[in-house]
């Protein structure tokens, strides 16, 4: 079903060790908004969805896996050199203790991810208008991640991410119009 060629979908760069900017990071990794929710929300939803959108479902939803990766390297290279005080001094000396280096599925205040984040209500609008939201959440989240790091080319990546998330809502945005017009055409007056 996919071609998963062994590199990332944009290159991932980090400046220095710093965990603090990982910590934020995770936000994006096992976050109720994060890429991992959001790939598994809309692989999810597409099988309630009519036909016209149901490959955007698909193409949006894969891409968010791909996103999950870039955070996890970003993540990774962030903490690789940290020690043991560097992660207690960022707050991570929980996960540190649970899990070492090792990427967990958990939102920055370390609270586990959850099934609980996806949200498929099974009406194709009210799905892709929960999905419009999760994007612009995201996006969201990016800007402030980046308003709080002053690693250039961390930045760079991000600033990569926050624009895929732009994209994605508008092309659910166009899903939505597509889906009312299909609607309105049924409607018998």
């Amino acid at each position: 079903m996919w071609l998963y060629e062994k590199k990332l979908q944009y290159p991932v760069k980090v400046s220095t060790c710093n965990p603090m900017l990982a910590k934020f990071l995770v936000e994006q990794y096992g976050g109720a908004d994060g890429e991992l929710a959001a790939a598994l929300r809309y692989l999810n939803q597409r099988y309630t969805i009519p036909d016209k959108v149901i490959g955007l479902l698909t193409d949006i939803g894969t891409e968010e896996f791909a996103h999950l990766e870039m955070i996890a390297t970003m993540i990774y290279k962030l903490t690789k050199d940290a020690t043991p005080e560097q992660m207690k001094q960022a707050g991570l000396d929980a996960h540190y203790a649970n899990h070492d280096s090792a990427l967990f599925y958990h939102n920055a205040a370390g609270v586990p991810w959850t099934a609980s984040y996806i949200a498929a209500k099974g009406d194709p609008i009210a799905d892709l208008y929960e999905d419009i939201a999760a994007e612009e959440k995201a996006r969201a989240t990016y800007q402030w991640i980046i308003n709080m790091s002053d690693d250039p080319d961390l930045n760079d990546g991000l600033r990569y991410l926050r624009e895929r998330e732009i994209i994605h809502s508008q092309r659910f945005r166009e899903a939505v119009e597509i889906l009312k017009d299909e609607q309105g055409k049924k409607r018998v007056f």
